[in-house]
């Protein structure tokens, strides 16, 4: 969320940066939100001080003997408290109009952020890995014969619809893999704390991450007013809400396995095919909390650990930064990974890698305490670490052979019992 002090101290250079992202002039309109709001709270302000100013005099009418002050005074503190309340209850009206469009607007890109408009101005930084060469037609995921008995569409379109995949044997085991792979290289050689959460959260979890207002449509609500977290950066990032920490204790770098639910809005006849864009999936999240002036750094510390995945399970791929009209919401910069995949003979998004600042601390009111200083908020980064799904296709692809089989990547050896292949029967030997 935008601070308004920030708004109303530079007006352009808030329109400045809201241009950048490809949005009209809002500055003026903001403030004439804040305007009302504080000329609210002021007037409520006098009329409780004529009130507390009526209130003394009545008791002095009353010790004189004055009955006609006394009764004017006591019809004036009545007028004066009715008044006090039904504009409190104003300025508390209009205090929720402003935090609401606040809310919605996206958070300002940094200025090393290249422009653009959409994915065309996004920006190559680095590559790794060249992808195989293939003396066959390479098939996707799905077609692979090593794996179409393991990922079960027709069973889970009958269970629950499109977009969901069963998986089985072979499949299922290397997904569970991919899991357990990527949280010990996070905890074991990253630094990350191992952290399990609930993936359903009350509302202001969803706004504290700025799901909410904006993206409603994106997520699932139970009829009991929980919500079904799209990632557990939701909790992970949440963990600290209303929290006041110590800058020694900083930065906090955790890691989360955990289900992950959207309901894809507006993507309607986007990968419909296969497990590329599913309702319900599994991903390792990654969420760091940390002082602003270290945050850029940890962004990029973020980012090598998300790399260092895909080079452990030897999966070329390339690293981009997002250009300012194709960022996420609540970024500042943000970095996508993506994944050869020779099925579709195209490089795939399978992380993205963003720094937000202070925008999801200041909806979470989430501080920390410099030493001898007031406190301020913190600045709180996400990342993929990897999507599970989206990793078990790249290894499916890339490790296909000729003869229908599937060559697995040596580091999930050690998770798979030794076992190196999937047959193009499915079978893992």
């Amino acid at each position: 969320m935008h601070d308004i002090r920030f708004i109303r101290e530079n007006p352009g250079a808030f329109d400045k940066a809201l241009s950048r992202r490809g949005l009209a002039p809002m500055a003026a309109e903001l403030l004439a939100m804040d305007e009302a709001r504080r000329a609210k709270i002021l007037a409520a302000e006098t009329a409780a001080a004529a009130q507390n100013a009526a209130s003394k005099d009545v008791g002095a009418a009353k010790a004189r003997g004055d009955d006609a002050e006394f009764e004017r005074l006591r019809v004036l503190v009545a007028e004066k408290k009715a008044e006090g309340a039904k504009l409190t209850e104003e300025a508390g009206a209009e205090d929720a109009r402003l935090r609401d469009a606040l809310m919605r607007i996206p958070n300002m890109a940094l200025d090393e952020v290249p422009e653009g408009p959409d994915e065309t101005g996004n920006v190559e930084i680095r590559r790794w890995g060249a992808p195989r060469e293939m003396a066959f037609k390479a098939l996707e995921h799905f077609d692979i014969p090593a794996a179409k008995d393991g990922l079960d569409f027709p069973t889970a379109a009958k269970l629950s619809g499109s977009r969901f995949v069963v998986l089985r044997g072979a499949a299922a085991r290397v997904h569970r893999a991919l899991a357990q792979f990527m949280l010990d290289l996070h905890t074991g050689e990253h630094g990350l704390a191992e952290t399990w959460t609930p993936v359903l959260v009350k509302e202001d979890a969803m706004y504290g991450t700025n799901q909410l207002p904006k993206f409603a449509e994106d997520s699932y609500q139970t009829t009991n007013g929980w919500w079904l977290i799209p990632t557990s950066e939701v909790t992970l990032t949440n963990s600290v809400a209303g929290d006041i920490l110590d800058e020694g204790a900083l930065p906090l770098r955790l890691t989360a396995h955990t289900h992950c639910f959207r309901s894809e809005a507006g993507s309607a006849g986007k990968d419909t095919t296969g497990m590329l864009r599913q309702h319900q999936f599994e991903k390792v999240e990654m969420v760091t909390i940390c002082t602003p002036e270290t945050a850029l750094a940890e962004h990029e510390r973020m980012t090598k650990c998300a790399e260092a995945v895909l080079e452990r399970l030897e999966l070329p791929y390339r690293t981009i930064v997002l250009c300012t009209g194709d960022m996420g919401f609540g970024a500042q910069k943000t970095h996508d990974l993506e994944v050869w995949l020779p099925g579709q003979n195209t490089y795939r998004e399978i992380s993205s890698v963003s720094t937000c600042g202070q925008f999801q601390a200041r909806r979470m009111n989430a501080r920390y305490r410099p030493a001898g200083g007031k406190p301020e908020f913190v600045a709180t980064l996400n990342g993929s670490g990897l999507a599970v799904g989206r990793c078990l296709i790249a290894v499916l692809e890339n490790g296909q052979e000729a003869d229908g089989s599937v060559t697995l990547p040596a580091a999930l050896a050690p998770y798979l019992g030794g076992k190196s292949r999937i047959t193009a029967e499915g079978v893992l030997v």
